[in-house]
């Protein structure tokens, strides 16, 4: 008895050691055993998850000074910052989104040596620019999130947040005087669409409960409304919500919202979630006028459509139902069928995605998983054809689809700038955009890089593409540092862009930089989303580590000079990547990141990740939950990678203390020398439109990185 209680001693002094040379904020354990349909779990910190505690927030502020006390003092952080901010100014005037109606255009740009984006307009595409909304004047740390303009051009809405919240003003200006009119809507969500009448004189618009990201009414039962300009919103009428319409079926966490075909024939009600999947109602628009709206059902989940679009009396669709690929087909929208209807691209050996519309065309994207092609569809003839641009990742969007077919297209590439062309489909006219595009010349990096394209063996044999990006002259003999990123969620698609000043300036250190596309993503069809959610989600990470060591076996680096990171639901990847193989990695970078999946549904956007993860009101989903869930899998007396976790403070999609949590139980549980870092941003959300604040978060991440990969620039004074 008396050994056994020397050793447990020794243990403590030893683990303590190793972490004298951190003194982090004191952490105190008061555990919590919940059972999980048998299977009981000891949180240890949830205590941490009240962000109302007085205790609470000064361990957060504790934590952040703590890390800046560190990061801020690493030689060379200052000079990435100013390279990430050199590099951006070097591209020139970036533009963002551009709208078009008649012969104005409306346009968001971050102008050089600027930090956020502004409103602007000119007459033609040469004409004078005139400065409509600049964010700054409007209250500090604003900043614009999207904007539309009326069918009359007298009128322009848009959405402000704050600090990056998410959580907007909806506002209306005049576009005569300039000046904003009294109708404020709020508050709205960044990403929900609004819409005006076509007599321009009311806005569609989704209405949130509460701008509280830490109320549990946040980011729940939400509401459409039709609000006539000019009039009280209070008044506004209901269009559709979980509780003026029961019939409807609509879950609290599901948000409606409205839009119009382009002649404004049919008005279409979406219910969004994270689903790909698209569950809507629609009535002609004629109904707008009655006092409640008869919705009938047009798409269900089960006819799994991810794209829909209404053109004339055709309803546009794109489906992987008995198609994993997808294929691409219409019906009438009078009668719609979408079991017996016309296939236009039927199913192939490349992935159909990206469903797009003008006002006469429908656009869709084939790809290898990598690089994309695009082609247009007469919604009239049925005519397609390919639009002619240079291989590689091709985008774009349209500048009006009520009115125009004109449209703007972008060619990337990893490590060469984006070109943007301007496109008519109906002329096929395609050249290059002189105008209301980049003016500098960011650095062409593919002089000096090479980029690599390669499959990679998973733990079961499915091969996984990776994207390598590295210099000509590296030394192939594991010296060299190399950062690899993964997501793996939603069915979103790694496609490649051109890798900005960001990772530009890490390349500028000597770093490779690798992409890897793993299950959960969309890169190969439909399939390889649902392999790598629910049941299958170790896929997502066991690809992650698959890619990882097939980059230390063909010596682009070594365990001692690799760097993981993952995002947001990427956090599930990094997280449990670093708790099953905690060898692997020199250094792990988890930014705003999933890592409590078990506690997850608790937060106000818990409930919409059900789909992707499962519910733990469910025995089954339970079981793939806990496996996801990386708090949990953290050993006491475990030698983990140095780990850097980012959170927002106005975080409304990840709850700060969830990667807080990850902090607290690595930094108390690590036997090794690395440190544990928890970096809040008091400015931030998930994420962030000011490139101040943005470029200052990971000129810390990648200066915490380099420093512990030993890059002599990177190192702190001892």
């Amino acid at each position: 008895m008396i050994r056994k209680t020397a050793f447990a001693l020794l243990v403590f002094i030893t683990s303590q050691a190793s972490q004298a040379q951190y003194k982090y904020p004191t952490t105190p354990e008061r555990p919590v055993v919940d059972d999980y349909f048998g299977t009981k779990i000891t949180d240890s910190y949830r205590w941490l998850e009240d962000m109302n505690n007085p205790e609470v927030q000064k361990w957060f502020k504790d934590e952040s000074d703590y890390t800046n006390s560190i990061v801020k003092t690493i030689s060379g952080r200052d000079d990435l910052f100013k390279r990430m901010k050199e590099i951006q100014a070097l591209g020139g005037d970036q533009y963002a989104l551009i709208r078009q109606v008649g012969d104005i255009y409306y346009y968001t740009k971050n102008k050089k040596n600027e930090n956020i984006d502004k409103l602007y307009l000119r007459k033609g595409k040469n004409g004078t620019e005139i400065l409509l909304i600049d964010p700054t004047t409007i209250k500090k740390g604003a900043t614009i999130t999207s904007f539309i303009i009326s069918p009359d051009n007298k009128k322009l809405a848009v959405t402000i947040s704050q600090d990056g919240a998410e959580v907007c003003d909806l506002q209306i200006m005049d576009l005569e005087s300039k000046k904003f009119l009294s109708d404020k809507l709020t508050p709205v969500w960044s990403e929900f669409p609004f819409e005006f009448t076509p007599d321009s004189k009311a806005i569609t618009y989704t209405q949130m409960v509460t701008r509280d990201n830490t109320s549990e009414d946040f980011l729940k039962n939400m509401k459409s409304f039709l609000h006539i300009i000019g009039t009280d919103s209070k008044t506004d009428k209901i269009l559709a919500s979980k509780e003026n319409n029961p019939e409807l079926g609509i879950l609290s966490e599901q948000f409606p919202y409205v839009t119009f075909s382009n002649d404004y024939a049919y008005i279409i009600l979406n219910i969004g979630s994270t689903k790909n999947e698209e569950f809507s109602f629609y009535v002609p628009f004629s109904e707008l006028g009655k006092s409640k709206i008869n919705w009938k059902p047009l798409i269900k989940y089960e006819d799994e459509i991810t794209g829909s679009h209404i053109i004339g009396d055709k309803l546009f669709f794109l489906t992987h139902k008995n198609a994993p690929n997808y294929k691409l087909a219409y019906t009438s929208i009078k009668k719609p069928n979408f079991d017996n209807a016309t296939i236009l691209v039927p199913e192939n050996d490349k992935v159909i995605r990206r469903l797009r519309k003008s006002k006469n065309f429908i656009y869709y994207n084939l790809s290898d998983g990598i690089n994309q092609e695009i082609f247009q569809v007469n919604a009239k003839t049925l005519e397609t054809k390919k639009i002619p641009l240079p291989v590689g990742s091709n985008g774009g969007y349209p500048l009006n689809p009520h009115q125009t077919d004109d449209l703007l297209l972008f060619n990337n590439g990893w490590v060469t700038p984006s070109t943007d062309y301007d496109y008519n489909s109906l002329t096929g006219k395609l050249e290059k955009s002189t105008e209301l595009t980049s003016n500098g010349a960011f650095p062409d990096f593919s002089k000096d890089h090479v980029v690599k394209e390669v499959e990679v063996p998973s733990h079961d044999g499915v091969m996984v593409p990776l994207s390598i990006i590295y210099p000509k002259n590296v030394k192939m003999d594991g010296s060299t540092s190399c950062f690899i990123t993964g997501y793996g969620g939603y069915g979103i698609s790694e496609y490649p862009y051109f890798v900005g000043p960001s990772l530009m300036t890490l390349l500028e250190q000597n770093t490779i930089v690798a992409f890897a596309h793993v299950r959960g993503g969309g890169e190969k069809g439909n399939q390889w989303h649902v392999d790598g959610m629910k049941a299958k989600k170790p896929n997502t990470w066991k690809d992650f580590i698959a890619c990882s060591e097939y980059l230390i076996k063909e010596k682009f680096t070594s365990k001692e000079k690799l760097i993981g990171n993952g995002v947001s639901m990427g956090g599930v990847l990094i997280g449990r990547a670093i708790t099953e193989r905690p060898d692997l990695y020199k250094v792990a970078l988890v930014e705003v990141g999933c890592t409590n999946t078990l506690r997850m549904e608790t937060t106000p956007n818990g409930p919409n990740q059900i789909p992707e993860v499962g519910s733990l009101k469910n025995e089954e989903d339970v079981k793939h939950i806990l496996e996801m869930d990386s708090q949990s899998k953290v050993k006491k007396g475990e030698k983990y990678p140095a780990v850097f976790i980012r959170t927002g403070i106005n975080d409304p999609r990840v709850v700060p203390w969830e990667p807080g949590k990850f902090a607290a139980i690595l930094q108390n549980y690590n036997k090794s020398e690395n440190p544990i870092l928890l970096h809040v941003n008091y400015a931030n959300g998930h994420h962030s439109n000011d490139l101040d604040v943005t470029f200052g978060d990971e000129a810390d991440m990648f200066a915490f990185a380099l420093w512990q990969v030993g890059n002599p620039k990177f190192q702190i004074a001892k």
